[in-house]
């Protein structure tokens, strides 16, 4: 049986499987060790998980880590539930911040919402803050794609889940990225 005979209206009709597990669990290695290279000099490390999206790879890039680090989290989102992003929404914020961070996300889409945490994490005490995403959407609005300092992997310009990315809230629990269909220009 599958997802969308088994939830109907709560999985998105004509959703099609992007990246594999196994595509997305290699992406994650590679990120991983690329990460330990440039945290190699840091002597204190806190892995940064922004809340909600950010946990499924924070939880996958720490499983992989072989430094030590400490981690905490940040919530602050501009989606709410929605496909489309609006104003950030300011949550939980640690009591203390110091040391280098490693900010992780699920997805870097326009951008807004990392800059913006980065921004008050440098400004309340980090010596540095490292921005790491599990994808990087590819398209040419917010910020430049090069502005995240590490991507496990790129996805195409359309609306996907999974891998802590959601659609209305559910699916971020699944170890694949799945996209919506393409939408008609």
């Amino acid at each position: 049986m599958q997802r969308s005979e088994r939830w109907p209206g709560r999985w998105p009709a004509g959703a099609e499987r992007v990246m594999s597990k196994q595509q997305v669990a290699r992406a994650l290695d590679e990120q991983a060790e690329r990460l330990e290279g440039r945290l190699a000099d840091h002597d204190r490390v806190t892995l940064m998980v922004l809340m909600n999206g950010g946990l499924y790879p924070a939880v996958e890039l720490a499983r992989r880590l072989q430094c030590p680090i400490l981690m905490d989290h940040v919530h602050a989102t501009r989606y709410r539930g929605r496909t489309s992003g609006g104003e950030l929404h300011w949550g939980r914020w640690p009591s203390a911040v110091e040391g280098t961070i490693l900010l992780v996300d699920d997805i870097f889409d326009e951008g807004y919402t990392l800059r913006a945490v980065r921004e008050k994490l440098l400004a309340d005490g980090a010596e540095a803050v490292m921005t790491a995403v599990l994808a990087l959407k590819q398209h040419q609005r917010g910020l430049s794609r090069d502005w995240v300092d590490d991507a496990a992997l790129s996805v195409p310009d359309r609306y996907v889940f999974g891998c802590g990315m959601d659609w209305h809230g559910y699916w971020r629990q699944l170890d694949e990225i799945w996209a919506l269909p393409e939408t008609p220009t």
